[in-house]
């Protein structure tokens, strides 16, 4: 309804009951004790109407503006999204396209609009379809982005190895009801030198980061390999008898994953709040790059393990327990007025387990090594290796 004439109505028709008020006043045969009151409320009520439409014209007029710029913003968003240098797709819970910008139509070589309502799946190479519909599975049973990659097929072009991270979107129910996609060829940086770029940087950038607290456990995936950019993790297997083993202490710039290893029980545990980026294994085959900057640290990883093996194997407890705090000197201790300071705390029990017995044995060595004055602890019980 047009606001502006319906003012104008109620306008109109308040000023025709007031002419009509003076000219029933004359007339003979109305009483004149019941003419007042009744043109009392008609005007009372056309006032009412034509303040309640000048109130609606005001809430009108503050509609107006906030769909002017809900649309300016709507606009400076989908260019955002239109004019993206990576391509961005998004689609139904079923991955049928509903949205995509230019960069993802030119990336597939296929106009725009032909995009639209076609399954993602069209486009990945027949042989990787049933592992990309487990993937997708696995993700609705996460709140984690999920970063997959596959071979996929332009239209009339060479096929190319592209990197997905993919993101649910759910109600307020939790059920998901949409997926957004970020597309990257992965062989883009080919060309670049290896020497000229910032290998960490590199390894980070345009990858979701996960992060975990203090005690919880990593889930791992054999096709994933986890790049830690903050904290410490903890990697164990158990023997038959339960009893935990330590495989492994990955620092920052380290990498960890159950496909670097043969254990049929493998875990991973925050020792300390953590923040990781994930690369799938696929993308180390093919980018010469990653597989460059990832090959001395998975190396390192490996010399790590062989090292563990090496003081668990000692005989006497007493120099698995020396042999094992040198090891955590060198990896995780940093220099102190003291000595060298073990900047993760370790209960008892985690230290037996790494040395293969009991928390009664360590707590008893420990307690001889401090007496000894080799070692001590700071106000937060962080232990301190004296020289």
């Amino acid at each position: 309804m047009n606001i502006e004439l319906f003012i104008q109505q109620a306008e109109a028709l308040h000023k025709q009951l007031a002419d009509l008020y003076q000219t029933a006043s004359v007339l003979p045969w109305i009483p004149p004790d019941l003419l007042p009151q009744a043109f009392k409320e008609l005007y009372s009520n056309s006032k009412m109407v034509q303040l309640a439409a000048e109130e609606l014209y005001q809430q009108n007029e503050e509609l107006l503006q906030t769909r002017n710029k809900l649309e300016a913003e709507r606009l400076y968003y989908y260019n955002l999204f239109e004019f993206a240098p990576d391509a961005y797709f998004v689609t139904n819970s079923e991955g049928i396209i509903q949205e995509v910008n230019l960069a993802a139509a030119k990336l597939l070589n296929i106009p725009k609009q032909t995009l639209y309502s076609q399954s993602m799946i069209s486009f990945i190479r027949i042989e990787e379809r049933e592992s990309f519909r487990s993937e997708l599975n696995q993700l609705f049973q996460s709140d984690r982005d999920k970063e997959l990659v596959l071979r996929l097929q332009p239209d009339n072009g060479e096929p190319f190895d592209g990197a997905f991270t993919v993101a649910v979107v759910r109600n307020h129910h939790g059920k998901p009801t949409s997926l957004r996609w970020l597309l990257r060829q992965i062989n883009q940086h080919q060309q670049q030198g290896v020497g000229l770029i910032n290998r960490e940087k590199f390894i980070s950038e345009a990858r979701p980061v996960y992060k975990y607290t203090k005690g919880e456990d990593i889930p791992l995936n054999p096709l994933v390999i986890f790049y830690i950019c903050q904290g410490l993790v903890k990697l164990n297997t158990f023997c038959e008898t339960g009893e935990e083993i330590l495989v492994g202490l990955a620092t920052p710039q380290m990498v960890f994953s159950s496909s670097m290893t043969s254990l049929p029980i493998y875990q991973a545990t925050a020792l300390s709040d953590v923040e990781l980026v994930s690369i799938h294994v696929t993308e180390v085959a093919l980018n010469p790059i990653i597989s460059h900057i990832l090959s001395p640290k998975i190396n390192q990883r490996l010399k790590q393990t062989e090292s563990l093996l090496v003081i668990f194997g000692k005989r006497r407890v007493e120099d698995r327990l020396h042999h094992l705090l040198q090891f955590l000197k060198q990896e995780i201790g940093e220099p102190v007025a003291e000595g060298t300071r073990l900047n993760v705390r370790f209960t008892h029990e985690e230290i037996a387990s790494a040395c293969g017995t009991t928390r009664v044995t360590i707590t008893r060595l420990i307690g001889k090594l401090q007496q000894q004055g080799l070692i001590s602890f700071d106000s937060k019980k962080h232990m301190i290796l004296r020289e």
